[in-house]
């Protein structure tokens, strides 16, 4: 069972690497996908807060 809605194929500005060597998803990325995942992403345009768990 795939938990993903949909794939979205990766563009330039849609991601960068952290000095740590993780791939951080950009606001560019999150419109694309259209959906909050609330995990509480960096750059997410959905305003999401993961210490209340809620949206604003």
């Amino acid at each position: 069972m795939n938990i993903f809605k949909k794939q979205i194929p990766l563009e330039e500005g849609d991601f960068y690497t952290t000095k740590e060597g993780y791939r951080c998803f950009t606001e560019q990325y999150h419109l694309k996908r259209g959906y909050c995942c609330q995990s509480g992403c960096r750059h997410c345009p959905y305003g999401f807060d993961k210490k209340k768990d809620t949206t604003t």
